[in-house]
């Protein structure tokens, strides 16, 4: 590009205002200024002579809120009435964009009676949001045929803007009272107390509902999930909706404790039966008695161990070391692990009656990659948590804080996350913040000492470039191939983009599946 030419000057320059105004987005704390403003951006952008922008209720449904410019009441009833039956369904169904220079003249919506009746050119339509779409943009421009079409320019700006567009309406529409994003956890938290797995999402209410099933029931439970999930949150709260909830609740991580100790730890020991056993010892199967015993990381458990765990799962008695006689327990066994016991069972390293005792009722906890939708209120309540554990002044968390956290990866889940909430509520207190901003919980990102964050042309498309990359990688479960055949690029460029940006897999080393 010539530094003397002035078109390239101005294109530059509006590329540039239109992230920066794209950026200002997250300061909104209103859903009806979000979506004027947002309308007016990418009408303008796209040179649109009609917009109209949707918000839905919860599994679809009429919308919730809706914007129109360019257009009366009666084009808005028009838009919502017909088209929606056509192009905008059409967008939604397929997930992605439609696009067309003539209506008119489209195959797909020609015979469509208002496309007919008020002889729609070109159209431009994109979801908001993914899996099911929370609402829709639809772009119109009134000329003659073949006087003007919406390049891939506008298509690309408005997949962006779309992107960026649905954590901020979401956020905003769930903490306005009365009219929020649907809690998917509520009804069955009505029925199953767990105020320490925080969330609403629809992955969090399937695990509750399950454990809701289980928990007033005799049976053993088997957790699985990522590390860091909170799969013992689960196991306790398990144990306090069930008839158990008055007796004990033990823990006992099975990979802390050397191989040598686990028997005695567990089932514990009578004097003499080893060099430190100067006097009996009760091990936590007795320890739990009438309650529930919760073996965290079963898959270390040690070959001896596993018979004996095996024979307490099947007969309810177990034998002490250095016992004779075998000893009842009335116990509940809650058992959770990060690994794939299958693998282990393959390899010989875990006994294959003991899984198949152990899986009769499995609980898989997800990930944050299945629950970002939780992560907004996940980090309001760690950073309320920590400010009252360590007697500091409350702060609240701003939307930038809160989007750049949702868009984040988390390999460690939700530990990571507190972990991080927890440094950045330090790191805000430090600077005598009332509000948690981005770059207390991201020290890398830019600071924002002032109202409005003065980001450069260049690292506004690289933020996006990343966010669109890893969540383009995330949709595909890491498959480079389908990723770099969806965004048009060259394989290897996907992979010189996964270690530009610093991408990585939840757990895993981020180079994902050629």
């Amino acid at each position: 590009m010539s530094a003397r030419d002035p078109a390239a000057g101005e294109g530059l320059a509006s590329e540039r205002d239109f992230y920066r105004r794209l950026l200002d987005l997250g300061g909104q704390d209103e859903i009806e200024p979000l979506l004027d403003q947002a309308l007016s951006l990418i009408v303008e952008t796209t040179g649109a002579t009609t917009g109209y922008l949707e918000l839905y209720d919860d599994d679809g449904g009429e919308p919730r809120f809706w914007r129109g410019t360019g257009c009366s009441d009666e084009d808005i009833d028009a838009i919502r009435a017909s088209i929606s039956r056509g192009i905008i369904a059409a967008a939604i169904s397929e997930g992605r964009a439609v696009e067309t220079p003539s209506a008119l003249t489209d195959p797909r919506f020609e015979n469509l009676g208002s496309v007919r009746r008020h002889e729609i050119q070109a159209v431009l339509c994109v979801p908001v949001g993914t899996r099911p779409p929370i609402g829709v943009i639809y772009l119109q421009a009134r000329t003659r045929p073949g006087q003007f079409q919406f390049n891939a320019a506008d298509r690309e700006r408005a997949e962006l803007f779309a992107r960026q567009l649905a954590p901020l309406a979401d956020r905003l529409v769930s903490r306005r009272p009365g009219r929020g994003h649907v809690d998917h956890t509520r009804e069955v938290r009505e029925r199953f107390r767990c105020p320490e797995l925080v969330g609403r999402s629809r992955a969090l209410a399937q695990v509750l509902h399950q454990a809701a099933l289980v928990a007033p029931l005799e049976v053993d439970v088997l957790i699985t999930g990522p590390s860091g999930t909170g799969k013992s949150a689960l196991a306790r709260a398990i144990a306090n909706n069930s008839p158990r909830a008055r007796g004990p609740f033990v823990a006992l991580n099975c990979a802390a404790i050397p191989e040598t100790l686990i028997e005695s730890e567990l089932f514990g020991a009578e004097r003499g039966a080893h060099s430190t056993a100067i006097r009996r010892a009760p091990g936590k199967v007795a320890a739990a008695e009438g309650g529930t015993l919760l073996l965290d990381e079963v898959a270390d458990l040690s070959a001896s161990a596993q018979a004996k765990l095996l024979q307490l799962l099947q007969v309810r008695e177990y034998h002490p070391l250095g016992a004779t006689e075998a000893v009842r327990a009335d116990v509940r066994i809650i058992s959770a692990t990060n690994a794939n016991l299958l693998e282990r069972v393959a390899a010989r390293e875990f006994r294959e009656d003991l899984y198949y005792r152990l899986h009769v009722l499995p609980l898989a906890l997800p990930g944050l990659t299945e629950r970002r939708d939780d992560i907004p209120d996940l980090v309001d309540s760690f950073c309320q948590e920590i400010c009252q554990r360590h007697k500091l002044a409350p702060l609240t968390v701003s939307p930038r804080a809160l989007l750049a956290c949702q868009e984040a990866a988390w390999p460690g889940h939700v530990r990571q996350l507190a972990h991080a909430i927890e440094a950045a509520v330090i790191r805000a207190n430090g600077d005598g913040a009332r509000t948690l901003q981005e770059h207390h919980v991201f020290p890398e990102a830019e600071h924002d000492d002032g109202d409005e964050e003065e980001v450069n042309f260049q690292e506004a498309t690289r933020r996006f470039q990343r966010r669109y990359v890893l969540e383009a990688l995330e949709r595909n479960d890491w498959n480079v191939a389908e990723t770099a055949r969806q965004l048009e690029l060259a394989r290897s460029h996907l992979y010189n983009l996964i270690n530009e940006f610093g991408l990585k897999r939840a757990g895993g080393d981020g180079r994902g599946r050629a």
